[in-house]
């Protein structure tokens, strides 16, 4: 159990030889489910978008195909995630379409209502309190802002149920927990999606 816990727990905060290992498979393991979660946005035209806990940068590279006028930033807690999205994304920094930096969601450091489009995958789990980093992400977005989050986990699942019981500060939420938060934090026009055959779900709210 020990090396097992060492390793998911690596889905928090990617670090050494592990967090490397985490990361090679991150992009690929979680297509299939964020390409499902890109579906539900709505019809927009961003100029700048920020997807909040990048790890491997693949669903940043998706924003930039997705929008090919917009700017996009990729913030991640982790060093390894940083430098791992910045090499996936390598030659739209050059072009100057893409930013990667380290940051904390609880404390963003960016321009206060300078984005239209944020987007959270796979991460919410390990947020420091979610009400409180929700409104952070308010904070960042523009007035009519859309954020969305994507989850492999609808908060009732066994397997992500039993992953929270062996890695440390993770927390499953329920779609109806997600809305809750993102109401009290600002958010309106509050929409959720079930999967149909996963436990997948993504919820999308208006600033």
């Amino acid at each position: 159990m020990g090396l097992f816990k060492d390793y998911v727990s690596q889905t928090r905060k990617p670090e050494g030889f592990l967090g490397k290992m985490m990361l090679s498979g991150m992009n690929s393991g979680h297509a299939k489910m964020a390409d499902w979660g890109f579906a539900h946005l709505p019809k927009i035209t961003p100029a700048k978008a920020v997807d909040l806990g990048c790890g491997g940068g693949r669903n940043a590279g998706e924003l930039l195909k997705m929008y090919p006028k917009a700017q996009v930033t990729a913030i991640d807690y982790s060093d390894l995630s940083v430098a791992k999205a910045k090499e996936y994304n390598k030659k739209m920094i050059e072009a100057g379409r893409c930013a990667v930096q380290q940051g904390d969601v609880s404390n963003l450091k960016l321009p206060r209502e300078s984005f239209d489009l944020a987007t959270a995958f796979e991460t919410v789990y390990f947020w420091p309190g979610l009400e409180k980093c929700f409104a952070q992400v308010a904070g960042v977005l523009k007035p009519g802002g859309i954020f969305m989050i994507c989850n492999e986990s609808d908060g009732t699942d066994a397997t992500s149920l039993k992953f929270e019981k062996i890695i440390d500060g993770m927390r499953n939420y329920t779609a109806e927990q997600i809305e809750e938060a993102l109401k009290k934090a600002g958010f309106s026009e509050v929409l959720s999606d079930h999967h149909p055959s996963k436990p997948w779900i993504t919820v999308i709210a208006r600033k």
